[in-house]
């Protein structure tokens, strides 16, 4: 079979994964509402009424960046994850015609979380309905770094189907936000997300595999890394993926139950060598997209930003950690 052939095949492998991903994403459940807040002890700073100026002055910048097609303007109201998800997904449009439909945030909510800190920084956690086409709700993390500055998008997943949430305060009375080194879990926040990191590189050979429950994101995940693989032993070619913690990437609100709603971003490289003197070609559109016009070589060198949300149960509740939601967008496709 000539390589051209394989790589066809391998692209369209590797979209149907992409699209069944966007599949399992659908109908995620929310938190529900409870009447107290454990660790509250005041009350927000922030009304319903103000969390919904915020959201609607972050999706009207969006909105205007999607109809140009173009990442101008996008810093004033994002950062971090989001705003590289954004500037990727917009990169792929100006080469494509259309911006991806998993790139669609509904105006309307299902719930918000908001914290009673007063202090600065601090998120509002948000949760939206489904879109249009029955898409899944999206988680939206949005921070604030000082009292002068703009509350901006930081990052936002796609719950999957069936997520189980904690249970939140209402809005009125508010949550509290954890921090990265949180205890009374069965981990804390930043051991999961490391932790997880080594789970999606060394999978069920990882020490930490038996500490988390299985999930959509990894499934697809394997999917397509062996879909690939199958591809590419025809011609004796090789593929790797790394994975690692974004430092400081990462926001935590505490549940009513005593767990905690983790969002992570989790950057990965995926590393393809052809062989037998052959090109490395990209897997799907996107990253077809982003490599543009450049000159294949044997090896192809592609970088993700992977955002990732879980839920870490309270210390002895004998329940794993579960990924509810997620995000992966290639960033950069290079020729090494």
């Amino acid at each position: 079979m000539s390589m051209n052939s394989v790589c066809r095949k391998v692209a369209i492998a590797g979209l149907a994964i992409v699209a069944a991903f966007g599949m399992t994403g659908c109908a995620g459940q929310v938190p529900h509402p409870s009447g107290s807040a454990d660790s509250a002890s005041q009350s927000p700073d922030m009304s319903e009424a103000q969390e919904r100026k915020i959201r609607g002055e972050v999706l009207d910048t969006l909105a205007e960046a999607d109809k140009a097609k173009s990442p101008d303007g996008l810093s004033a109201r994002l950062s971090g994850p989001a705003l590289e998800v954004r500037s990727s997904e917009l990169q792929i449009a100006q080469a494509t015609g259309n911006l991806d439909s998993k790139a669609t945030i509904p105006r309307d909510i299902a719930q918000t979380v908001i914290p009673t800190q007063s202090g600065w920084p601090r998120s509002v956690f948000s949760i939206t309905t489904t879109t249009k086409d029955q898409q899944s709700k999206r988680l939206m993390v949005m921070n604030q770094e000082s009292a002068r500055s703009n509350y901006k998008l930081w990052g936002i997943v796609r719950l999957f189907q069936g997520a189980k949430l904690p249970k939140f305060a209402i809005p009125s009375i508010g949550a509290d936000m954890g921090s990265a080194d949180d205890t009374g879990l069965v981990a804390t926040p930043q051991d999961t997300v490391s932790e997880y990191a080594n789970v999606l590189e060394k999978g069920k050979q990882s020490k930490y595999a038996s500490q988390f429950d299985d999930d959509y994101f990894r499934q697809d995940l394997d999917k397509l890394s062996q879909t690939v693989a199958q591809g590419m032993e025809r011609n004796k070619g090789t593929q790797t993926q790394t994975f690692a913690p974004v430092k400081g990437q990462i926001a935590v609100m505490r549940s009513s139950d005593g767990g905690d709603l983790v969002v992570a971003q989790i950057d990965s490289e995926w590393t393809r060598a052809a062989g037998e003197g052959r090109e490395s070609q990209p897997a799907s559109d996107a990253e077809r997209a982003l490599f543009g016009q450049g000159k294949a070589t044997s090896t192809m060198k592609v970088t993700y930003v992977n955002v990732v949300a879980f839920y870490v149960p309270p210390a002895k509740s004998g329940q794993k950690i579960i990924a509810v939601g997620a995000e992966r967008q290639p960033t950069k496709v290079e020729a090494v």
